[in-house]
């Protein structure tokens, strides 16, 4: 009471206004848990960008959007409560994939790097060896028949790229079967017809019942025999609005049928939460 006699009454209001604030920045700022697995496609315009964040703390980010988004992308990442990221994942070094991960590489600790075998001579590429390099960050190869996590609850594997070679870029993309207490996604970054083919002739398990549609929806991925062997309920195709490529073109969509499809376009950031039986949906538009 001594003290508080001592200090103005103004003051004292301007003491509980920072206090107040303070509070608010750093329940804003701590790790914040989640009950159960969530996977989030983010908006990120004519790009792909997943998270995974699951109940023990561990976190996963799949690609990083474009260059101009990734100033954004780390402000949306904190607002998560994400301060680790123990596995990034580069599907391929496109642009429109890798342009904000070297900031997520400056911004956050990170784990380990997964990339495939292939190289670009962009500035995009290069900013990223340069994030890895300064950070001193681990890189793995991924590839078909590598395991990530291997548990009782979790299990996360490559199911491509399977070939050392390939004409098209997108050919080499990382393609990540994640299964949480029997529950499964596919998330196939921009893979196309050559690699979905390879992974039915080489028997990977690519059976999911949620799809991450390849290449914006174009009609150079999401072949017949793939969508069928996979057999998901729900498809999520990460893609810009009014793009140039007038992705998610019209063969695509009537390939996937009654499969329930949740658009990046038209539903904003897209976020799934499973308990390894049900799953809850929940989009921002």
């Amino acid at each position: 009471m001594f003290i508080k006699r001592l200090i103005p009454k103004r003051l004292w209001i301007w003491i509980a206004v920072i206090v107040i604030a303070v509070s608010f920045f750093q329940s804003n700022n701590v790790t914040k848990p989640v009950d159960n697995l969530v996977v989030r496609f983010l908006d990120v315009g004519q790009a792909d960008c997943e998270i995974i964040q699951f109940p023990d703390g561990r976190n996963i980010i799949i690609d990083g959007g474009k260059n101009e988004t990734e100033y954004q992308l780390v402000e949306k990442i904190k607002r998560y409560g994400i301060q680790k990221f123990d596995y990034v994942i580069a599907t391929h070094p496109h642009e429109d994939h890798i342009g904000g991960l070297d900031k997520v590489i400056d911004n956050f600790e990170i784990g380990c790097i997964y990339m495939p075998n292939a190289i670009s001579n962009s500035k995009t590429f290069d900013d990223v060896l340069n994030s890895i390099e300064n950070k001193n960050v681990t890189v793995k190869q991924a590839k078909a028949g590598i395991r990530v996590i291997d548990e009782e609850k979790i299990n996360m594997f490559f199911v491509a790229p399977n070939s050392d070679y390939y004409e098209e870029t997108n050919d080499y993309s990382a393609v990540v079967r994640l299964t949480y207490n029997g529950f499964s996604f596919l998330l196939t970054g921009d893979a196309e017809a050559c690699s979905e083919r390879e992974m039915l002739e080489n028997g990977m398990d690519i059976k999911a019942d949620v799809l991450k549609v390849g290449h914006h929806g174009s009609s150079t991925s999401t072949t017949y025999n793939f969508l069928k062997a996979v057999g998901p309920d729900y498809a999520v195709i990460e893609v810009g609005k009014d793009n140039d490529y007038g992705h998610p073109h019209k063969e695509t969509l009537e390939a996937l049928g009654d499969i329930m499809v949740y658009r990046t376009d038209t539903d904003g950031t897209i976020t799934m939460e499973c308990d390894g039986v049900n799953l809850t949906i929940n989009t921002e538009k």
